[in-house]
């Protein structure tokens, strides 16, 4: 036997391991069915160094021996008369990708014809034999196109389009000018079609089996000897063929291993009972097969699973009552459930480490099971529009509204009238009162700013969907992206992969809802965290609400808590702009006493829910004109307000003056955060107070309580100085959050509760004077969205609209709100390394979406910072990219 030639079957592999790519891909796949022993069909390799240069008269004897093996195996002998086997002939490259074609059913010849149609019907056995010929003339058309015959080649290429279109497939794509094509000529007999293309195949080609086997290989060694791409690393595999329509026991079928949309442990595909493939036929589902090949099915299937430690797609015939695997290939589709749920079991039942599971899960894929994502079947027939940022993904339906007051009264109407309440908010930009629409609704679509913007922000924080698109516009009652239009009130359906373009759908599709538990996720962070050291991960949450889901989710404490966001509750905003409107200080005062009671209750309710871990409270940074109305329609609402509390009815003239009196040209620069203490401190002072009523109730509750008070936009020590500690000068003095939180404890007699005061690092100042600051601060927290902004001199709301023209040059390298700039990474680990010069002991982490992104938590702990904090959404992505990392370190 030439050592060239390998023989497999169910009981024999081929051995040279250390040879394996002389097999080729499709034959070492077919080996490896042979080491797990396998129903596999036997088969005969002609590995990459014969393949090429195959003398058919020389390998005659081999071959005919090992198909002698092959038909005992199968049941049938190779050129018999009444019941023959048939062959395949596989070009098995080395190469992921190729060109060479699908060659069946050798053995079909003038005198098997008849004995194969008997089994299988006189139309099928033609269509096979035209399988075989159009194959053959692929290889051909090749021979001569190497041989430099173009005439013959253009001959033969017209017969393969012609028998394409016999067998139903398409034309070549190429061909950008099509004809209209001449009516298809009626079939002939098998025995015509073999006297009509024998003139294209070297003499004796349909005569007998043997000789065909023999020419076949002969001319496909020829058109791999002749092409310079085969580089001798081409084998060619020789298998029996088997047909799912031979015989009365007899089917097809092709299953994946496991469900590829929920992951559960139950095989997922379809078996066609007498028939040869799926082609034309109505499938049974797969688990109602008989319960002999079920159990055999699924011992493959796990099998493979376990080998692989990834789902299979397995194809199967059983012919006559005997099982054949024909092939099993990884799943490109599937989803991230189905990934996560597979290497759970594999790790419960040690085929795999934990370190292993944690490794084979990309971060942001996770984003796909922490959102509903649509069930694309529903979406058939609908019309759409493709495009558009990504703002946070996940799938959202919804009637649509143009305000924030329309949508909050359409909402209010449906849930009175028992009627569907989905509603998805759309703006050209959303602002801070927004807030609470967006909270209520299932998504938002705006026209203005991209992954940053408001509305982007706001919806990963609440777990809502949001797309950004500059198309986008509303004029009346009717909105438009391009031609595509809906009208308000009308339901559309908002889709935002993470990977890929995102879709809106006017209608109603299905969506597939997330389960966290069911879904194996919360499983899958506890094993992510089993690998955090010293770097954790922390959430940004303004609700007791979010605090809890982000808990669940493995986040440990709180890194910001934006108490602007809480003024936004349609109960509160008023009571905010009050105060704000009013001139007197002790009506002033008196307004900030309700506030602290509402503050208060919020502090309360987050810290119960993080009891024993940090909770870093942002005090109020938004510039104060974001509170007051922006419409007509706020602005009724809240003069009426005012007559009711004050007895009396305002002006309108001078509510809108006063309105007018805290416009600024260039608000995020200006009169906020801790500015806004230095003008108005009894603001503060009552948040202040607020957070330390909360902590001493918690603690009388013996509930651990650690609060971190933090003060935004300082851009020097001296602010933080004095809003944390206070100042006397001749005549007047300030109380710092040390002297607020002393005089409430005597006030009300409570233990002391350790706090920290520090400050949000977000602009170049800050951190060029971190080291200063820190003598004033015990943690820092870096606020990258506008320390982006402040460093590069972007606005994140608006650079989409000529971003496109840079990254068209290469003039910016990525978006800077998702990745951070290099320079602004230069800033925050210069901040840190000067800060804690001062400090040694200085916490430092970073908040904001910056923090899920995961090569940005990389740079986070080099750069020497404890933790990250995100949207709760995100805290499971941070906590994979912190698991990776170590692992990858502790590796080195």
């Amino acid at each position: 036997m030439d050592s060239r030639i390998h023989f497999f079957s169910q009981k024999n592999f081929i051995s040279q391991k250390d040879k394996a790519d002389l097999l080729g891909i499709r034959g070492r796949q077919a080996n490896e069915f042979a080491e797990l022993e396998f129903p596999i069909l036997p088969g005969i390799i002609l590995d990459t160094e014969i393949a090429s240069r195959i003398d058919p008269k020389a390998v005659k004897k081999d071959i005919l021996e090992l198909l002698g093996k092959c038909a005992k195996i199968a049941g049938k002998n190779f050129g018999d008369k009444d019941n023959p086997l048939l062959l395949k002939v596989v070009v098995s490259s080395n190469l992921a990708i190729n060109t060479y074609p699908a060659l069946h059913n050798f053995g079909l010849v003038k005198p098997t014809q008849e004995g194969f149609a008997k089994w299988v019907g006189a139309d099928f056995a033609v269509n096979e034999l035209l399988f075989m010929i159009r194959g053959m003339l692929i290889v051909e058309e090749r021979i001569k196109e190497l041989e430099k015959k173009p005439k013959e080649q253009e001959d033969i290429a017209s017969k393969i389009k012609l028998l394409g279109r016999l067998l139903g497939f398409s034309g070549p794509s190429n061909e950008l000018h099509q004809k209209k094509e001449p009516p298809l000529p009626a079939k002939k007999s098998i025995k015509e079609y073999m006297d009509e293309y024998a003139k294209y195949f070297p003499k004796g080609f349909f005569e007998d089996a043997e000789s065909q086997l023999l020419i076949t290989l002969g001319e496909i060694s020829r058109m791999l000897d002749m092409d310079d791409q085969n580089d001798n690393d081409t084998a060619i595999l020789i298998q029996p063929m088997v047909y799912g329509n031979y015989g009365k026991d007899s089917c097809s079928g092709h299953f994946y291993s496991r469900n590829v949309i929920t992951g559960e442990k139950r095989l997922q595909g379809s078996f066609f009972r007498g028939k040869f493939n799926e082609s034309g036929a109505e499938g049974q589902e797969i688990n109602k097969i008989d319960q002999a090949y079920l159990k055999q099915l699924e011992k493959i299937a796990w099998t493979l699973e376990d080998r692989f430690k990834e789902i299979r797609q397995i194809r199967f015939t059983v012919e006559n009552g005997k099982l054949w695997l024909i092939e099993q290939r990884l799943v490109d589709q599937k989803s991230t459930q189905s990934d996560l749920k597979l290497l759970l079991d594999l790790a419960k039942r040690k085929i795999v480490d934990p370190a292993y599971v944690i490794k084979a899960i990309d971060p942001v894929r996770l984003n796909e099971i922490l959102h509903p994502v649509i069930n694309m079947p529903s979406v058939k027939g609908l019309r759409s529009w493709k495009g558009g940022i990504a703002g946070a993904p996940g799938a959202a339906i919804g009637r649509v509204y143009f305000s924030t007051n329309a949508l909050l009264d359409a909402k209010k109407a449906a849930i009175q009238k028992g009627e569907d309440d989905k509603t998805i908010l759309v703006l050209m930009s959303s602002f801070a009162e927004d807030v609470k629409a967006i909270e209520v609704s299932t998504g938002v679509l705006t026209a203005e700013g991209g992954y940053s913007a408001h509305a982007s922000v706001v919806a990963r924080q609440y777990g809502k969907v949001s797309l950004v698109s500059p198309a986008l516009k509303i004029k009346g009652n009717k909105a438009t992206l391009g031609e595509f239009s809906f009208s308000e009130g009308e339901y559309i359906t908002i889709n935002v992969p993470f990977y890929g373009e995102s879709t809106v759908y006017k209608g109603v599709a299905e969506l597939i809802e997330p389960n966290p538990k069911e879904s194996g996720l919360l499983d899958f962070i506890e094993l992510s965290k089993g690998f955090l050291k010293k770097f954790h991960v922390r959430c940004n949450a303004d609700t007791p609400r979010d605090a809890a889901l982000a808990l669940s989710f493995g986040a440990e404490g709180v890194g910001l808590c934006r108490t602007e966001h809480m003024f936004f509750k349609a109960d509160r905003i008023n009571v905010f702009r009050e105060m704000l409107v009013s001139d007197d200080k002790k009506e002033r005062q008196k307004t900030l006493d309700k506030l602290q009671v509402m503050q208060r209750e919020d502090f309360y309710g987050i810290m119960k829910v993080m009891a024993g871990k940090e909770v870093t409270i942002r005090l109020l940074d938004s510039p104060l004109h974001e509170f007051m109305p922006h419409n007509d329609a706020e602005l009724t609402a809240f003069i009426a307000h005012l007559t009711r509390t004050k007895k009396t009815k305002p002006s309108k003239a001078d509510i809108a003056a006063r309105i007018e009196t805290l416009h600024e040209f260039n608000p995020m620069l200006g009169h906020r955060g801790c500015r806004i203490a230095v003008s108005y401190p009894e603001i503060y002072a009552m948040q202040v107070k607020a957070i330390f009523e909360a902590a001493y109730k918690l603690r009388s509750e013996k509930i651990d309580v650690h609060p971190e008070i933090m003060v935004p936009i300082v851009m020097n020590a001296s602010e933080l100085k004095l809003i944390a500690y206070g100042k006397k000068i001749e005549g007047s003095s300030y109380s710092g959050i040390v002297d607020i939180e002393e005089a409430l404890r005597k006030e009300k007699k409570a233990k002391e509760v350790e706090y920290k005061i520090g400050t949000m690092i977000e602009l170049p100042a800050a951190a060029l004077g971190a080291g200063e600051i820190a003598r004033y601060g015990r943690f820092f927290s870096f606020g990258t969205n506008d320390l982006t902004q402040t460093t590069l001199g972007i606005s994140r709301d608006d650079f989409t609209a000529f971003m496109p023209d840079y990254t068209l040059f290469d003039l910016i390298d990525g978006n800077p709100f998702s990745t951070l700039d290099f320079r602004v990474k230069e800033l925050i680990a210069l901040a840190t390394d000067r800060g804690r010069l001062t400090r040694p002991d200085l916490v430092c982490g970073l908040c904001g979406e910056h923090g899920a992104n995961p090569a940005n938590v990389r740079f986070c702990m080099d750069a020497g910072l404890n933790y990250v904090s995100c949207s709760p959404y995100s805290v499971p992505i941070a906590l994979l990219a912190v698991a990776q990392a170590e692992i990858e370190k502790d590796a080195k």
